[in-house]
């Protein structure tokens, strides 16, 4: 019986580099600009070669299939040109652009570049019977903008067996690979729900995950915390990927990443003979086994030759089903390679990559291997209510004043085109700051002002910028302070200049000073153009969050006008959770001075209702420490912990590790609401039994919140919903869902500010907040919770009419 053939995919420029990529991993200043000059490049020298030759084809596609040791290849991919040379013959152009000195340009120094352009020349001569084809590599040295052409001429036969010999060479990888899909996907397709029964509420949203994934599309998932999201979304996608994936598991914060590796662990357990490969892609830095990171072959033994021992590393760590951090490193140590850039090679090979939000959206570090193109993707996105602000961030740009001084001091003296250069750019901030300086509003927070089009003299100096900036880099490569930091001002310049590109209608240029420091700022108010592009690139988006409503703010700003929504109802009991409002303090602005000792009481009323552990959640740091100094002086026997301004991760795991201590002792911690313990903290049955939200969250006014509120109330008549009150109760909410994380837990909520009960404020709510309650003081506030506590009727605390609703 013959051998049932396989069939692959695959892109040339893949292939090749796959195969026939050798040397070693070095991050000095050379690849980061080149890598985003190199399209700007090519198209100039594509340009010229029309003007040389009259039919020359730039990025020209090109597909076919070969057959190869069984296995059925389909070989893709775009030539940089294709014309008919003088003297007749037909010619594949591959363009490559260099920092090789001119002297080391010999046409042979990178063999996967004349093994791209020869299957080119293959598929080319294949499909137009041509006999013969001329390959052409094109080098553009950069630094002194050389052009060098090198050139040889082949038979179609011979073409064809530089195609064969490569694909030879790769069977094993495609049969491993094929053989991987087939046994997978057939142990997927058997995989059952890893538990006896569904929780309430979670077979309704595997089966909306279930179908978005099949049929293609976007969906909100609001589900509250209790129906178990991960497995809920992860389970339905793995059912549903088919003969496509991989599935992107994508996470704004790296604490959640553990949910998803946990999830499928239980998959594992629960399955034995389930065949699922994942990874789990770490940040560079904290995966980096080195104690400094220096990506260099000199000083780091993980990258000097990596990329000849990458391929054995690879062939190993295909036996791994599980890629987390700790297994990319016992490998990256068993054959001496980087443990990130074995990462980001394995992700090719597996069926979930689980990651940040980044290796998607950011048009600096998304993951080009998979999304230069679009694919038969899935995306997972956890904590979805993050990725608004997120992409905003990803698509801004900042430069300080100070960086650019402080760049021409470290140059010490005498004269030079880049001391002259960064001279120019100062000047124009000094501009700025005497506009600044002219600018109305309140001096306090410095002086501001904004333009809705982009700083033309500031980019036209920077670009001016790059070059003796470049030069200056080639020439000083040994590492030391002056070097990082001018390597660091260049980054954040060909940043800003990225950012420059796409300036449009959706941003605004901000210009603010503040002593003798000035600060440019291109800010993307609305990114829902770029996150639109970025979802099309896979078949099917799910996002989910405890927290998505309004659910038609989110399609708007997430670019998916189209996506269905589901709110789910929490699966607790209400009657686990108490939940009121204290409507007689007001946490204004103008009023927080009246309001901190009547705050203080009633985080002692609540804290000292029962012994256990609380959180009380503020608007800003200053508030917080106000009411906690009062706290501290009028209860002095009720133990506090404060979060600090400015918390490592020791000192944040420090602060939870007092919560997750079950010892029935008070604990009261004072925190600041959006912080990083207002979300993705899991605090179940005792660590956490009661939190307090002081202001319905809205965030600070100030110059940037109102220029969204302007932008938005322009584009969508809904600025100060957009600017202020979605976000805030997004904050809310996320803060009070620290409360009841399991279905035993027991645990009160204090909402502390009247604006809670206003109607659009309401509306907000979840269902599952509809008991909500006003109390008037303190005292009224103490009566209710020992009645809660021991389970007594008849509460004096006013109900609130209406329902909450989404």
């Amino acid at each position: 019986m013959e051998p049932e053939a396989l069939a692959l995919t695959l892109p040339i420029r893949r292939l090749v580099e796959f195969l026939l990529r050798t040397g070693s991993i070095d991050s000095r200043f050379t690849g980061f600009d080149r890598a985003l000059e190199g399209a700007r490049l090519h198209r100039k020298l594509q340009r010229a070669a029309v003007k040389e030759y009259p039919d020359y084809q730039a990025e020209a596609a090109l597909k076919q299939d070969y057959a190869c040791a069984q296995i059925t290849y389909t070989l893709e991919g775009r030539a940089d040109g294709i014309f008919t040379d003088t003297d007749g013959m037909p010619t594949i152009d591959e363009i490559k652009t260099t920092t090789l000195p001119p002297e080391l340009i010999t046409g042979e120094q990178s063999p996967e570049h004349w093994a791209q352009a020869q299957i080119y020349a293959a598929i080319y001569a294949r499909q137009n019977g041509l006999p013969a084809m001329r390959v052409r590599l094109t080098y553009f040295q950069v630094d002194e903008e050389l052009e060098f052409r090198f050139s040889h001429d082949y038979t179609a036969d011979a073409l064809d067996a530089v195609v064969t010999d490569l694909l030879t060479q790769y069977a094993p990888w495609a049969k491993r690979a094929a053989e991987w899909q087939r046994i997978s996907r057939a142990s997927l397709a058997a995989l059952q729900f890893p538990f006896p029964g569904y929780r309430p509420g979670q077979r309704a949203m595997i089966g909306a995950v279930y179908k978005i994934c099949t049929e293609g599309g976007q969906l909100l998932c609001q589900a509250p915390t209790g129906i178990g999201k991960t497995m809920s979304v992860l389970f339905p996608a793995l059912k549903a990927v088919g003969q496509g994936g991989p599935v992107f598991y994508l996470t704004a914060r790296g604490t959640t990443r553990a949910s998803a590796e946990n999830a499928l662990a239980l998959l594992r357990a629960s399955d034995a003979d389930l065949k699922l490969r994942s990874v789990t892609l770490t940040a560079k830095d904290k995966i980096c086994m080195q104690d400094r990171r220096e990506c260099t072959p000199e000083a780091c033994p993980y990258a000097k030759d990596y990329y000849d021992r990458v391929r054995t590393a690879l062939w190993d760590a295909l036996d791994t089903h599980a890629l987390t951090a700790d297994a990319l490193q016992m490998l990256a140590r068993r054959h001496k390679v980087c443990p990130f850039e074995l990462g980001l090679d394995l992700s090719l090979w597996c069926d979930v990559v689980i990651g940040d939000y980044n290796y998607l959206f950011d048009p600096v570090v998304h993951l080009e291997r998979f999304f230069d193109t679009a694919g038969d993707y899935l995306f997972l996105l956890d904590e979805a209510h993050n990725l608004p602000d997120r992409a905003r961030g990803m698509h801004s740009a900042v430069l300080a004043k100070s960086a650019f001084y402080d760049a021409k001091k470290r140059l010490g003296k005498g004269k030079s085109s880049l001391k002259n250069a960064l001279t120019k750019v100062n000047d124009i901030f000094i501009e700025w700051r005497h506009r600044c300086e002219e600018a109305p509003g309140d001096s306090r927070f410095g002086r501001t002002f904004f333009e809705k089009s982009r700083a033309d003299a500031l980019d036209r100096a920077l670009t001016r910028l790059c070059e003796p900036l470049e030069i200056w880099l080639d020439e000083h490569r040994d590492p030391d302070e002056t070097h990082e930091a001018l390597l660091q001002l260049y980054f954040d310049i060909r940043a800003w200049l990225r950012v420059a590109d796409t300036f449009d209608d959706h941003f605004v240029l901000q210009i603010s000073a503040h002593g003798s420091e000035v600060r440019a700022a291109m800010l993307c108010l609305d990114p829902s153009d770029f996150l639109a592009a970025d979802f099309a690139k896979g078949r099917a988006a799910v996002l989910f969050s405890a927290t998505l409503a309004p659910a038609g703010y989110y399609r708007d700003l997430c670019g998916l006008p189209d996506a269905r929504a589901v709110a789910l109802r929490s699966p607790f009991d209400t009657e686990h959770l108490g939940l009121w409002c204290a409507r007689h303090v007001s946490t204004r602005y103008k009023d927080r001075a009246d309001s901190i000792a009547k705050v203080a009481d009633l985080l002692a009323v609540m804290s000292g209702a029962r012994a256990g552990h609380h959180l009380a959640f503020f608007p800003s740091y200053s508030y917080l420490q106000q009411v906690w100094e009062d706290f501290t002086a009028r209860y002095p026997d009720q133990p506090t912990l404060c979060q600090e301004s400015a918390m490592d991760e020791g000192k944040r795991a420090e602060f939870l590790a007092h919560f997750q201590k079950s010892d029935g002792r008070p604990l009261l911690g004072f925190a600041v609401l959006g912080g990083v313990f207002g979300e993705g903290v899991d605090l179940t049955g005792e660590s956490l039994i009661g939190a307090a939200i002081v202001s319905p969250g809205l965030p600070q006014v100030g110059p940037r919140q109102e220029q969204l509120r302007d932008y938005f109330e322009q584009t969508r008549g809904s600025g100060f919903d957009y600017a202020y009150r979605f976000p805030g109760m997004n904050k809310v909410l996320q803060a009070a869902g620290r409360v009841i994380r399991a279905p035993e837990d027991r645990g009160v909520v204090l909402l502390i500010d009247d604006r809670f009960l206003a109607l659009d404020t309401r509306r907000l709510m979840p269902p599952h907040w509809e008991q909500l309650r006003v109390v008037e003081s303190a005292e009224t506030l103490a009566g209710e919770l020992e009645r809660f506590w021991g389970r007594e009727a008849s509460p004096e605390g006013e109900a609130v009419s209406g329902p909450a609703r989404l």
